[in-house]
């Protein structure tokens, strides 16, 4: 999908382009800094999604878009809350407030697209490598590339609606992948459903009561319908029960 990014301030294009290029299923056609530069770029290349921000010097977003012929999609990027509704009768996709977080910026984007059906047999960006029992890893496909993460060393995996955050000591891994599917893959000993947005690694919890698991510094939630479960299942790691 070509995205074109219009926003007068240098941040706000960083920030997005940043974003953008983390995606595999994005690519950034191009950057304006006004309304009229993206005028004249539509005239020489059409894209399929516009990040378009709303206050900007001689034309603002909103009087753009009002006057260009058969606009792409479009997400609004703005710094003020008072352009919601307007952006409603637009028909913009979603309407994003600065400063902008990746999670948000993400569900604005599974927007863009007809989403894969979860029994569509699209290519799975997720590389399972069992071979070597002793140190088992996956690979995820994140940032272009496919980056190899080892089991030992997931503390929990994280559902971003239609993406997954697998996160580790070192790093943050986000794929294109629904957290159901990890689910199905994970050695069922060595990891633990306890909400519908996350996944935990047995042995890296340090405390849990009724309604979290405490890994390091951080509490994550124990999801209502995953409570006896989860309490079940913990118990049986306390070795002083047999």
């Amino acid at each position: 999908m070509k995205c074109l990014i219009v926003d007068d301030e240098p941040n706000a294009l960083d920030v997005l382009e940043t974003y953008i290029d983390r995606i595999d299923e994005l690519h950034l056609a191009g950057r304006c800094t006004n309304a009229i530069e993206a005028f004249n770029w539509l005239k020489k290349e059409p894209v399929d999604l516009i990040f378009l921000d709303i206050q900007m010097p001689r034309l603002t977003g909103i009087e753009f878009l009002k006057n260009i012929d058969n606009p792409p999609k479009v997400i609004f990027t703005t710094a003020y809350r008072d352009y919601a509704l307007e952006g409603y009768e637009l028909n913009v996709l979603d309407y994003l407030l600065k400063p902008i977080s990746f999670e948000r910026f993400l569900k604005a984007v599974n927007k863009a697209w007809d989403r894969p059906s979860a029994s569509t047999e699209a290519a799975p960006p997720v590389s399972f490598q069992a071979a070597r029992q002793d140190d088992p890893f996956l690979y995820l496909k994140a940032d272009k590339k496919m980056v190899k993460v080892k089991l030992a060393d997931i503390l929990w995996i994280e559902s971003l609606k239609d993406y997954v955050m697998v996160k580790t000591d070192e790093k943050e891994v986000i794929t294109y992948q629904k957290i159901s599917y990890l689910d199905e893959k994970l050695p069922e000993g060595q990891f633990l459903r306890i909400h519908r947005s996350f996944i935990v690694s047995r042995d890296k919890i340090d405390a849990f009561s009724a309604t979290q698991v405490e890994i390091g510094k951080h509490a994550i939630p124990i999801g209502r319908n995953y409570k006896n479960e989860v309490i079940e299942e913990l118990s049986k790691d306390n070795f002083l029960d047999d």
